[in-house]
């Protein structure tokens, strides 16, 4: 195995977490990409990790991702108390963008998952002036709904007729996740699960300026921008990560106990 595809695991409520830079982050994808290898790309915040631990089906799917990155300045402060001091928050939006600056570097075609039509319109409008030299292969706006199998097979040939190397997908928590891991060895490309970096990219969400970022403060953001909607996820969310998290601390050293 090269230096590229060597992984350091970190263990957060029993999900694997790549502990790594954006550096070693971007590289690693690139070289997957420019060689058109079949893996699937988790980012894993405080949600998906909460999500895990009390979803057998999803937490195998973190476990068994090619990388899972982490998202969340909650997860990035856990890993830095616990042995990966400078480890960084490596997230959906900003790691979409670094590997697309790469992608046209490299001449590597990508191909967008996810959102509605309008997002895409607005997306990739953006994308040809931030990159004008990205190749981008195609576009795909899913129905609200499950595909049907001659839908999702139809999907799986469009992308594959594209030369895609970067396939990025924007479908939600743990939608995309799941979709990623059943196309693993369908897709000759890196598919990355970015949650909401389509709608702020193209600007139709608005994103929590850098200071809020930096100090774990975009669920509140977010919290204050959409009340009603994700109240009650925050909430559950963050108030049974930091149980957990309890329940694991005060069962450490106890022999045939796990965390869950």
């Amino acid at each position: 195995m090269s230096n590229a595809e060597q992984r350091t695991d970190a263990l957060i409520l029993d999900c694997n977490i790549d502990a790594l830079t954006w550096d070693e982050a971007v590289d690693r994808l690139t070289v997957w990409a420019a060689k058109r290898e079949s893996r699937y790309v988790c980012i894993c915040n405080v949600h998906s990790i909460v999500t895990a631990r009390r979803r057998m089906e999803f937490r195998q799917v973190v476990n068994q991702a090619d990388m899972a990155t982490c998202d969340g300045m909650p997860l990035a402060w856990y890993l830095r108390r616990n042995g990966y001091p400078r480890q960084q928050r490596i997230n959906g939006p900003d790691l979409m963008w670094k590997c697309c600056e790469r992608a046209q570097a490299d001449g590597i075609p990508i191909f967008l998952y996810g959102a509605t039509d309008e997002t895409l319109l607005k997306l990739t409008r953006r994308l040809r002036q931030v990159f004008p030299r990205l190749r981008l292969a195609g576009v795909y706006s899913p129905p609200f709904r499950e595909l049907t199998v001659d839908e999702e097979e139809g999907v799986i040939s469009l992308i594959n007729d594209s030369g895609a190397g970067f396939v990025f997908i924007s479908l939600g928590c743990p939608k995309q996740e799941l979709w990623m891991a059943r196309q693993r060895g369908k897709l000759p490309a890196v598919m990355v699960g970015v949650g909401a970096a389509f709608d702020y990219h193209a600007g139709v969400v608005k994103r929590a300026p850098g200071w809020m970022q930096n100090r774990g403060l975009e669920w509140l953001y977010r919290l204050m921008s959409e009340p009603r909607r994700l109240w009650r996820r925050y909430l559950t969310t963050n108030s049974l990560f930091v149980y957990y998290l309890f329940r694991q601390r005060m069962r450490a050293g106890k022999p045939g106990e796990r965390s869950y």
